[in-house]
């Protein structure tokens, strides 16, 4: 992987989405301001490790002004945008993470009158950012709320076990109808990533989220970190499976399922993918056409991804695209091509053979 990767900016199409589907709104504070914090201390665990969060502190003056902003973010984000509900709250803590390349900020806001608390997370605008909340949002099972304005992102938390801390701690006492049901979990994720190029997807960048079923519990994958959409050229780090941190899960799904069975999963979820595609409509088309005409990668890795996405897939299309946009549209193409190639020829048969046994 590149060591480092560029923000790329929102041009104006991208910018006139954003506003379309509420994505846009005018906020009191900017990414900028939180950096004039005048002091830290490092953020430990429970088991008194560095998280690699530093928790900062600014000047009574700016204190307060920063805490009211940031109340406001948080009502716009959240509810109606009114100021109603900033007696109600608390600005607990910002955090801010020196790791990675969006370096965020962690807002802990708490609400007085029963302890509840959330986060949310304040960083620099990115283009290829966007586009991969965007499309977890319409591709995935879940939802996401984000606002943009300007330079600056506000993302919802995305609540869970962090992947890296659940496989050390919680995978092993799992029941073995747990890790068969993570395994095959795994699989559909790591199919559902590479189909949409989201790359980095190590354990540190996704969560395990437990829901409760009935008499038993079923896990979920979730990614947290969209940086690095649809920008490295080599096709494996959209791949889960092949980053060294899931080695354990990987081990999981080797040991737990068929290969027929992971064949299945990813079968699955590429027709989930596909139906999605289609249900999104008007949304996703405007977003795949002006992805195509943005720049969100450097030459030598669209080269690259298009050539081992041919030698994958064998469609001639994908060695013409110029850009990772029309990479990422024809691979959301050739998904939903051949779910509805595979749909038709089965109605095909089927009618086939209604009219061979009238009777039947």
């Amino acid at each position: 992987m590149s060591k480092k990767k560029p923000a790329y900016p929102v041009t104006k199409e991208l910018d006139g989405y954003l506003a379309h589907y509420s994505r846009k709104s005018e906020i009191p504070i900017f990414y900028e301001d939180l950096l004039r914090f005048s002091g830290s201390v490092v953020v430990y665990d429970s088991n008194d490790e560095d998280t690699l969060w530093i928790r900062v502190f600014y000047s009574e003056f700016d204190r307060q002004e920063i805490d009211n902003s940031l109340k406001k973010v948080y009502s716009i984000l959240h509810s109606d945008g009114s100021s109603y509900i900033h007696q109600y709250l608390n600005v607990d803590a910002v955090d801010f993470c020196t790791f990675g390349n969006s370096k965020p900020f962690r807002i802990k806001v708490r609400n007085i009158l029963n302890d509840n608390f959330t986060y949310f997370y304040v960083k620099r605008t990115d283009a290829s950012r966007i586009y991969g909340l965007e499309l977890e949002h319409m591709l995935s099972p879940y939802n996401l709320n984000f606002l943009v304005y300007k330079d600056t992102l506000i993302e919802e938390h995305i609540a869970g076990i962090p992947g890296d801390v659940f496989i050390k701690d919680m995978l092993p006492s799992c029941t073995e109808s747990e890790k068969a049901q993570l395994a095959k979990e795994f699989v559909k994720f790591n199919e559902r990533c590479m189909i949409r190029l989201l790359g980095d997807m190590r354990s540190y960048n996704y969560v395990i989220v437990p829901v409760h079923d009935f008499d038993h519990v079923v896990y979920r994958i979730r990614a947290i970190d969209f940086d690095q959409q649809c920008f490295e050229g080599k096709l494996k780090v959209y791949r889960p499976q092949f980053f060294k941190e899931n080695f354990q899960m990987v081990e999981l799904v080797r040991n737990k399922l068929l290969r027929d069975s992971v064949d299945q999963y990813k079968l699955e979820e590429r027709s989930i993918v596909a139906k999605r595609i289609l249900s999104s409509g008007n949304r996703i088309r405007k977003l795949r056409t002006i992805a195509k005409q943005d720049d969100i990668s450097t030459p030598e890795n669209v080269n690259m991804l298009k050539e081992q996405i041919y030698d994958l897939t064998l469609d001639l299309n994908f060695r013409k695209c110029n850009n990772m946009g029309e990479v990422l549209d024809l691979a959301l193409d050739f998904v939903r091509r051949n779910y509805e190639d595979v749909s038709m020829k089965q109605i095909i048969e089927q009618n086939i053979k209604i009219q061979q046994n009238p009777m039947e």
